[in-house]
């Protein structure tokens, strides 16, 4: 058998860059899915739960098992709370807030926040549970 080798290349292997597509893609499905937000709470179950639907200028209070409170991820005491809602207030006069406590945190805690929400006069208030099982 002759090979011939004036005749021109013209097949591309295209396996390799398929792999490569294959694994980016991947990986970005695995960081775009990794990357939510929040602090970790067990959150308690309701039987007429509904899909929340998060707006992007909705600020999150999470109150968590040991009673310490956070703002987007930060924690804050209940004066600093107050006063980062009332700036949002300011710039944001109609915008929601999600209260989620633990369900193993103190009630107290929790009415502490809506206690601070009422007096901002926060009116899209919403509070977060699992749907029952």
């Amino acid at each position: 058998m002759q090979i011939q080798e004036d005749k021109p290349y013209d097949d591309i292997n295209i396996t390799p860059m398929l792999d490569l597509a294959y694994v980016l893609l991947v990986i970005f499905i695995l960081m775009c899915t990794a990357s939510v937000q929040g602090i970790k709470v067990n959150l308690p179950k309701a039987s007429t739960a509904a899909p929340s639907l998060v707006k992007p200028k909705t600020k999150s209070v999470t109150i968590n098992n040991e009673g310490k409170i956070f703002l987007d991820t930060v924690p804050v005491s209940l004066e600093e709370l107050e006063q980062r809602l009332n700036q949002q207030k300011a710039q944001t006069p109609d915008f929601p807030v999600v209260i989620r406590g633990d369900s193993l945190t103190q009630y107290q805690g929790v009415m502490d926040v809506l206690d601070i929400v009422g007096r901002i006069g926060i009116t899209q208030v919403g509070l977060a549970t699992k749907p029952a099982k």
